[in-house]
């Protein structure tokens, strides 16, 4: 989340080890990300959890201002808030 901007979108799998994904909002003309967009990314991050074997997995998403990390806490910890949750199956890496 360092380099990611307020409006870009956060995603990861729900209550499961995973890669964070990030959707870049600038990359996206007008700045508004598809939902197309979000499923996809949502279905990058299923397949980069421990959920990958699964036929649906719920994946979290919101925008990165909704993201802190808690002080102290391992890499990868994070608290979110104010999230959409969405169920997809795992996208095989492109």
């Amino acid at each position: 989340c360092r380099t990611a901007s307020g409006a870009d979108i956060w995603l990861h799998v729900k209550n499961a080890p995973g890669s964070h994904v990030i959707i870049r909002a600038a990359s996206v003309p007008g700045g508004k990300i598809p939902d197309s967009t979000v499923e996809e990314a949502a279905g990058i991050a299923a397949w980069y959890s421990s959920q990958r074997n699964s036929t649906s997995v719920e994946v979290d998403y919101t925008a990165v201002k909704n993201v802190k990390k808690p002080s102290g806490a391992k890499p990868g910890m994070v608290n979110y808030f104010h999230y959409n949750t969405i169920n997809v199956r795992p996208l095989p890496k492109l």
